[in-house]
């Protein structure tokens, strides 16, 4: 009989140690590989359950690229390599990236950055010949757009212009504020963040475009650009794939 009830921590504990290991399984993750580590409470895990198969022996000459400040020190603590997209040894592609989301559609469309960190994200992923989503229940959702804030990642020069830009494709925006932090929230890249919800749910792959056309916009969260596995992690303790 399956487990009931699990906690969203525990959903996400589950699926990003039972994606790994099916990954692991089917041959995506391997020896000598180069990988994309994402960022986030759910991604964390997942990292975790890699750097176990190195110390474990399953896999060697793993070669990291990590999507944040978070996820570098976390694989440095782990003992995983970690190097940039555009170093010699990763050349600018990766074979697997495996990370979370914030909200997944039917369609598997993206919203990613709840942790600010989705431009990087975007660089590593978009560099990946396989993406491998990793999510709670809470994040498979019918449409985009209406409740989890979509993050805008700005310049931080260009913060009223592009959000006068944002007012006009509909969007209610807000600059997000650091938490134990006076002022806004800063981006490892020195950015701003606007967070913009609609009252109705859009196209995700017309307004990932259209967002960045915006002179002083860096990048924006909709990931739409690629079809990516998804697991998602269910309060009865299973495990869901698509």
């Amino acid at each position: 009989m399956s487990e009931k009830n699990l906690t969203q921590k525990e959903q996400k504990e589950l699926v990003a140690r039972t994606a790994v290991d099916r990954l692991f399984e089917r041959g995506l993750i391997f020896s000598g590989m180069k990988i994309g580590l994402g960022t986030g409470s759910t991604a964390m895990p997942a990292v975790a359950r890699v750097a176990e198969l190195i110390r474990e022996g399953k896999l060697k000459d793993v070669s990291a690229v990590a999507t944040s400040f978070q996820t570098t020190i976390a694989c440095e603590q782990f003992g995983i390599p970690v190097y940039e997209l555009s170093s010699s040894r990763i050349d600018g592609e990766l074979d697997l990236a495996i990370d979370g989301a914030d909200e997944i559609d039917p369609d598997a469309n993206l919203i990613k950055g709840g942790g600010a960190a989705h431009l990087r994200e975007k660089l590593v992923e978009y560099s990946a010949k396989k993406l491998a989503i990793i999510a709670d229940e809470s994040k498979d959702v019918s449409s985009l757009g209406t409740k989890f804030p979509l993050p805008v990642e700005v310049i931080p020069a260009a913060r009223l212009s592009v959000t006068k830009r944002l007012e006009k494709l509909g969007a209610k925006c807000t600059v997000r504020e650091g938490v134990k932090k006076a002022g806004p929230v800063i981006t490892d890249n020195g950015n701003l963040v606007i967070d913009c919800l609609w009252d109705s749910p859009v196209n995700p792959a017309a307004m990932e475009d259209a967002i960045n056309g915006i002179t002083g916009v860096v990048e924006n969260g909709f990931f739409t650009k690629l079809r990516p596995m998804v697991f998602i992690g269910r309060a009865d303790g299973t495990v869901t794939e698509r």
